[in-house]
């Protein structure tokens, strides 16, 4: 009995430790399993709605690139009522427009205008004057580049210039315009402290390519004579000169005050005028004087306001 005993000590002992042993092996094995699956399905359930949102975002159109030009000029259109399209002027007033120059022919000669900056003040005065020669002094070097004549005013530069062709116009008015700059700069920075430097034409130049008679006496009144229409002649001793002094009036010999006379007109002993060439094209030399001699009172544009006057007042 006690043999029995303890045969079934032993037996209830070993069933006992290997029953829980099972027991516990197959719950931690039931629970492994169960929480791999959960696992599993949160994988796919996170995985499903990753690719349906790829699918969605898949279902969006393809936007279309399109190969641009880049020569290609943007096309700007201007809305009715709206302001003009294009850069504004950065001053009071626009600038030369920069559109492509006309073709130039060598019998044509060209009225060209440059402005000056702000900053330099009244140009005529004696220093800038000595600049200024100096400055046709060197582009008077060149001989497919020539300047016929020239004035100076408060803000701005008249010449009536010749050239073999447009490219001869450009390097010839490029040459220039470096020369006036470097001189017109040390001639404003004598009385001050620091020598000026930078910027001395506000713009590129404006031209106006002459083809006529008519036009090219309008343009020698209008570029020799312009002092009198900005009233330059009405100051102090100006009022007693019949030609500007500071333009190459003094060598032209196309003034009705000069008709019939072989003498020009005396000049001081101390007057330095502008390095300038004498015409060689027809509407310079002798074209323009089909429609009469320029007087040496007359006003630019004054004649054309008259006219408009009277227009109005019919």
């Amino acid at each position: 009995m006690v043999g029995a005993r303890r045969s079934g000590d032993l037996g209830s002992k070993a069933h006992g430790t290997s029953g829980s042993k099972a027991h516990g092996a197959s719950g931690s094995k039931a629970r492994g399993a169960s929480g791999s699956k959960a696992r599993a399905e949160l994988r796919s359930k996170a995985g499903g709605d990753l690719r349906s949102k790829a699918r969605v975002r898949r279902r969006r159109p393809l936007k279309r690139h399109v190969q641009l030009d880049l020569l290609a000029k943007p096309k700007r259109r201007r809305r009715p009522g709206s302001r003009p399209v294009g850069r504004p002027p950065k001053g009071a007033r626009a600038g030369s427009p920069h559109k492509a120059r006309p073709t130039l022919s060598a019998r044509h000669p060209v009225h060209v205008v440059l402005r000056v900056v702000a900053e330099l003040g009244r140009l005529r005065k004696r220093g800038v004057w000595k600049a200024m020669r100096w400055a046709t002094l060197c582009a008077a070097k060149r001989e497919d580049f020539r300047i016929i004549h020239a004035s100076l005013q408060n803000n701005h530069i008249h010449l009536l210039v010749e050239a073999n062709n447009q490219v001869a116009l450009s390097r010839g008015m490029q040459g220039f315009q470096i020369s006036a700059a470097k001189l017109i700069n040390a001639a404003v920075s004598v009385k001050r402290a620091v020598r000026r430097r930078g910027q001395v034409f506000a713009d590129r130049f404006h031209e106006e390519i002459i083809t006529t008679p008519r036009q090219a006496r309008n343009a020698l009144s209008y570029v020799l004579n312009n002092w009198r229409k900005h009233r330059e002649d009405r100051d102090g001793i100006a009022r007693s000169w019949l030609v500007d002094p500071f333009s190459s009036g003094a060598g032209f010999s196309g003034w009705k005050e000069l008709a019939g006379r072989d003498v020009m007109w005396r000049l001081p002993e101390t007057y330095e005028g502008l390095i300038v060439w004498f015409p060689r094209t027809w509407l310079l030399s002798e074209g323009w004087r089909r429609h009469g001699l320029i007087g040496c009172t007359e006003v630019p544009s004054a004649a054309t306001k008259v006219r408009v006057a009277a227009t109005a007042l019919r």
